[in-house]
Parts: structure tokens; sequence; C-alpha cells
């Protein structure tokens, strides 16, 4: 469903990705793995459409989307939960969840019951403001108001940074939720390599703008996958 076909791509004269491929396919996850700092989200911002590679090309769904805009890959189903949440503090929780109907026809502008049933607490907070919840709560509503846009491709920039761990395994059970419904792939930034094992399908590590990693996450050896995750 989605093909990244050995992008490069470049913030002036720095290159930030080296001849990166990625592959997702429905019903299933796949995990981009690396420190800070490697292109891991370089990588997401070209594959949503926030970066335009300089080299190689982007397919989804078959159609090359490479230099189609944001908004426009969002009306094809690619929705992001980015890293920091960025979700509106002075919004309540049923408006941050309803910005999430802009790529959608009007018949479609409705919250799917799967938001609150992943995440009951904000059935219960639809009135306050996004700015009072606290992060982890925060990092809930903000995969909620992807999921408001029934995405096909749903893809999830370190979910897990700065979370208590009560809320990280409700992150994961969602994430684990939405693969086996069958129809979404999955794109999962993580650097929490034990958090990426419960989930992944596959695993691709990054290190320098570069892919130096990948496989099918039970034939990975898991030392060589640490490696490139510690300091």
């Amino acid at each position: 469903m989605l093909s990244v076909d050995s992008i490069d791509l470049h913030y002036g004269a720095a290159q930030a990705l080296r001849g990166v491929s990625l592959a997702a396919e429905p019903g299933k996850i796949t995990c981009v793995m690396g420190r800070n700092g490697v292109g891991k989200t370089s990588l997401i911002r070209a594959v949503v459409g926030r970066k335009i590679p300089s080299r190689g090309r982007i397919l989804w769904q078959g159609e090359d989307v490479t230099r189609l805009p944001s908004f426009e890959r969002a009306r094809r189903g690619i929705a992001l939960v980015p890293q920091g949440r960025e979700i509106f503090p002075l919004l309540t929780v049923e408006e941050n969840l309803r910005t999430g109907f802009a790529p959608l026809e009007r018949a479609r502008r409705t919250i799917p019951d799967d938001v609150f049933s992943l995440f009951p607490v904000l059935a219960k907070m639809l009135r306050r403001r996004g700015g009072d919840l606290s992060g982890g709560q925060q990092q809930q509503l903000a995969i909620g108001r992807a999921l408001v846009m029934r995405p096909k491709l749903l893809v999830l920039d370190e979910p897990t940074e700065g979370i208590q761990p009560s809320i990280i395994k409700d992150i994961g059970r969602a994430i684990a939720y939405l693969r086996q419904q069958g129809d979404m792939a999955i794109v999962l930034v993580e650097q929490y390599f034990d958090f990426a094992r419960e989930l992944a399908d596959r695993i691709v590590v990054m290190d320098r703008g570069e892919v130096v990693l990948t496989g099918d996450a039970g034939a990975l050896e898991e030392q060589a996958v640490r490696r490139h995750l510690t300091v």
C-alpha cells in the first residue's frame, strides 16, 4: 500500500536521508527505529508531505504522491500522529477531535465509536481544553484526532515519548487493535525496543540518514537492533 523508494531528502545543503526505502501493508505494523537525529522524523515528513524528497519517489496505493502536498495526502487516507502531539491547547477535546473532519466529505464528519472505546478518558473530557490534559491524555487525543480521519495509513511518530507507563500500555493495545482490523497500514516510529518488538511485524533501523538493518521483527537479532539504539 505504501512504498518509499530510495528517497534522499535535504534541508538546504544538509542531507538528512540517503536512499531510504520503506514499505507498509494493510494489517501490519512497520516500525522505524534508531537514535535521535538519524532521520526518522525526516522520513515521516516525506511520507506525509511535510517535506519533498530531492530524489526517489513515494507511492501510495499505486499512485505517485512524491510531490503531493500534505492536505492532498490526508484526503487519500494518510494520517499523522506527530511527535510532540501538536494538539490545540485552547480548543476543547471535542473541538480537537473535530479538526480531523477537514479532509472528509460532509457525510462522514462524525467521530468514530472506536475513538472512545479505545480511549474512554476522551469521552469523559469532551468539554475540557486540550491544554489542561496530561501528556498521556494529550497523546491519546492526538491518536483519536487521526482516527477521526478514517485513515488507511496511520503514521505515529514516537507516541510513547514522555508518557507514563500505564498509558503506554493503553496506546500499545490501541495500535494492536487497529492492526487486527486488517484494513489499515501502520508506520510506527519508536526508540523503545521492547514496545516496538511487541507490536512490529517488520522493523527498519536507521542510522545517519540511511537504513542499516531491516527485516521481519521475529527474524532480526535483538542485539543487532539494540546496537543502533544505544548512545
